[in-house]
């Protein structure tokens, strides 16, 4: 089946999460214990939970716990999102990307967990 790496939704979530980080680069300094690290920390967090669901699909209730924590994540990084788009550290551009993006993992993550068979052993 091969790896979780191989998952569009993975390979998106990740895109997603290095873009977040270069853009949180430019972030204020005062920020960087609040929202920056919030936004970093729930972004990968999406990729992360990807990749533990894919190893335990042997375990169909495992695997989609997993990837309704990966959604959870992918919702509070669009929060972050608005959030740092209300703070104008994201330009109206970069914020539509971003979110457009996590809506786009949120639908595949949704069909992931609605249709699990497609993915576990």
């Amino acid at each position: 089946m091969g790896s979780y790496k191989d998952l569009i939704v993975f390979k998106k979530a990740y895109s997603l999460a290095m873009d977040i980080l270069k853009k949180t680069k430019f972030f204020p300094p005062e920020e960087k214990y609040s929202l920056t690290d919030q936004i970093r920390r729930s972004s990968r967090s999406v990729c992360v939970n990807i990749g533990e669901a894919y190893r335990r699909r042997k375990y169909e209730a495992y695997f989609v716990s997993k990837l309704t924590d990966s959604n959870a994540e992918n919702t509070e990084t669009e929060i972050w999102i608005q959030f740092s788009k209300d703070c104008k550290y994201l330009d109206e551009s970069d914020y539509k990307d971003f979110s457009h993006r996590c809506e786009e993992v949120g639908r595949m993550l949704g069909s992931m967990i609605d249709h699990p068979k497609k993915f576990c052993k």
